[in-house]
């Protein structure tokens, strides 16, 4: 285990614990989450805990030029319910990731610290947003940390059914399109592999984030 200072450094993602926890402490400015993301390592903590850095030794991860999109998603497409934006209200997307209840969870790691470093990367061009709309009224979208040839998928939200695939899918079609290597979806959930993604080992995660 780790304990960071203020000199802005990272040990090797490799020296993980067995669960993928790294380090503890230093600060959330975008030039350490940016440190972060690049050798695969990532913040994730509770409100009124120290932060917390992580790199599990198994990735959820799409890879966009292999995506299938499910048919369910592609039937909703075909009728124009919602309409994708990028990057027009990424407040708003963080804001809603932050405050929508989420089934078992009485808490949200999005803190307000999280919230506003988040803001500040996006401002810098490091943080992109996915809009879903549907009557002009946002409701669906996610956000993640943009390397250029991978996409670090953050969080995302529906307040609708099935808004959050719709960005989803949005979101795996443009990285396709600009050759991203890899969508990061960072930990295995039910909901991330009903929507395709997979594990890989962080060895295999670390290689093809390196490999610019």
């Amino acid at each position: 285990m780790f304990f960071l200072t203020q000199d802005l450094f990272f040990p090797p993602a490799e020296e993980a614990s067995y669960d993928g926890l790294l380090a503890i402490g230093g600060d959330l400015s975008t030039e350490r989450l940016l440190l972060a993301y690049r050798n695969g390592i990532f913040p994730w903590f509770q409100q009124d805990e120290p932060i917390l850095w992580w790199s599990p030794p198994e990735r959820m991860v799409v890879v966009p030029q292999w995506y299938k999109v499910p048919k369910s998603i592609r039937n909703l497409l075909n009728q124009n319910k919602f309409q994708i934006t990028f990057n027009q209200d990424f407040e708003s997307v963080i804001k809603n990731c932050q405050q929508i209840k989420r089934a078992g969870q009485d808490d949200t790691w999005i803190t307000d610290d999280i919230v506003a470093s988040y803001i500040q990367l996006h401002k810098q061009g490091f943080a992109q947003s996915v809009e879903v709309w549907q009557n002009n009224e946002l409701v669906g979208g996610l956000y993640g940390v943009d390397l250029g040839h991978v996409f670090c998928g953050e969080s995302m939200f529906s307040k609708v059914s099935n808004a959050s695939k719709i960005a989803f899918v949005g979101l795996v079609k443009y990285l396709n399109e600009n050759q991203y290597r890899l969508l990061d979806c960072q930990l295995h959930n039910d909901y991330l592999e009903q929507l395709g993604a997979f594990e890989i080992s962080r060895d295999t995660f670390l290689k093809i984030l390196k490999s610019v």
